[in-house]
């Protein structure tokens, strides 16, 4: 472990996940002279949302037409399902039907639809005898929707081939480095100087927050997210343990619009294993896996003083959100949501949970509401990614070339 060091930087990029490594990329392949460090506080890349999400690579139908989400997401699934085919990386393009479960959710698909078009995402709208010619186990009400670009990969794999890309086009990346604070001048010489939790001072000329969870933390000290704090919400899906197959397509509901959330869903991987999921339980702190690993009190104590207030307003229906999400513990009931989407399943062999996730979801502290769009904030000296959640991951290839045009181009 690095001690008592001091580096120099164009750009400090403070966070080695799909976001800080997509945009370093996207800064080396247009200025391969550029000078580029990325720190991050875990000893790898895929310790949190980047090695923990579904690896669905999304279509982009579910976002108006004027969000970021929207404009990012077609062309990201394009460009991630592009570069795993370029870069030998598994893919499985197994599709995605999106199912009615009553004749009240029948609009909520001719919804999803009209965006669809508006967002320029290939996506029909199937009749039941349409849905089942497609998977045979999907069970909606009169009609479906079907999208053929969606697919999975394992977000492991990508996450590390990129790293391993970014390494060759010579960025440092260094690990077990922790922001830790702004030095006591930050802006010497028009430079940004941090210190990070191993002893180390970094002076450069822009940082680029892509700190995830902790990414409104830091932004607090260099003057931005003043409106805005990360609510984290843990994500855990359960695993088909059958030595069968009984879905080759990615089954979801017609989600709630005014919420981030997609509910619970069947998701095909990349090795063709079934899991339904997942959850959107509140957490306790930013990092609360499981048990009581990585507690921190401070964390704690913020966290659920947020929660008591949204329980009190119940802002965005947050009571009905907590005590659906706190049932979805208990697996009878899990199982049970999303068997309501398949004519026939074996719901004893969902047995095994996965290794949780933490969904870094921005909270507007003055509205009280759910940041359903990507957040960025910044000046000539630091930029903010502060809502990189999902389909960021899918969207981090052109998501990275619109910071670098909006943000980081003179």
């Amino acid at each position: 472990m690095r001690s008592s060091l001091s580096f120099e930087s164009e750009f400090l990029i403070i966070g080695a996940g799909i976001v800080g490594l997509t945009i370093a990329r996207e800064l080396k392949l247009r200025n391969p002279s550029a000078e580029i460090i990325i720190i991050d506080k875990e000893s790898n890349s895929i310790s949190h949302g980047s090695g923990r999400n579904s690896g669905v690579i999304h279509a982009g139908f579910y976002y108006p037409a004027d969000s970021l989400k929207a404009k990012l997401t077609c062309q990201g699934n394009k460009e991630l399902t592009q570069y795993c085919l370029a870069n030998n990386v598994p893919i499985n393009r197994c599709g995605k039907l999106v199912v009615a479960q009553n004749k009240t959710e029948v609009d909520g698909i001719y919804e999803l639809e009209k965006r669809a078009k508006a967002n320029g995402v290939d996506v029909s709208v199937v009749s039941e005898q349409e849905a089942l010619a497609i998977e045979p186990n999907a069970k909606t009400c009169e009609v479906a929707l079907f999208s053929p670009t969606t697919a999975s990969a394992d977000p492991k794999q990508v996450t590390g081939k990129i790293a391993q890309e970014v390494l060759q086009l010579g960025v440092q990346i260094h690990y077990q480095t922790g922001f830790s604070q702004l030095g006591s001048q930050p802006y010497s010489h028009l430079k940004s100087i941090v210190q990070t939790t191993n002893g180390c001072q970094y002076q450069t000329k822009k940082v680029i927050n892509c700190a995830g969870l902790y990414a409104d933390y830091i932004a607090k000290q260099f003057g931005f997210a003043n409106n805005y704090a990360i609510v984290p919400f843990k994500g855990i899906y359960l695993k088909y343990q059958g030595t069968d197959q009984p879905i080759k397509t990615n089954i979801y509901p017609v989600p709630n619009l005014n919420n981030p959330f997609l509910g619970v869903h069947y998701t095909v991987t990349v090795n063709n294993e079934i899991k339904i999921g997942p959850t959107a339980i509140p957490a306790f702190w930013r990092e609360n896996y499981q048990g009581l690993s990585n507690f921190n009190l401070f964390e704690c104590t913020t966290i659920l003083k947020q929660q008591a207030q949204l329980w009190l307003n119940n802002s965005f229906n947050f009571r009905r959100l907590a005590v659906e999400e706190m049932r979805k513990y208990q697996r009878r009931h899990f199982v049970e949501l999303a068997a309501n989407m398949v004519k026939d399943i074996d719901q004893s062999k969902f047995t095994k949970w996965t290794a949780p996730g933490i969904r870094a979801q921005l909270l507007n502290t003055k509205t009280l509401t759910l940041e359903q769009d990507f957040v960025i904030e910044g000046n000539n000296h630091s930029i903010h990614i502060l809502n990189a959640v999902s389909p960021a991951w899918t969207s981090s290839i052109p998501f990275a070339r619109y910071v670098v045009d909006n943000y980081l181009t003179n």
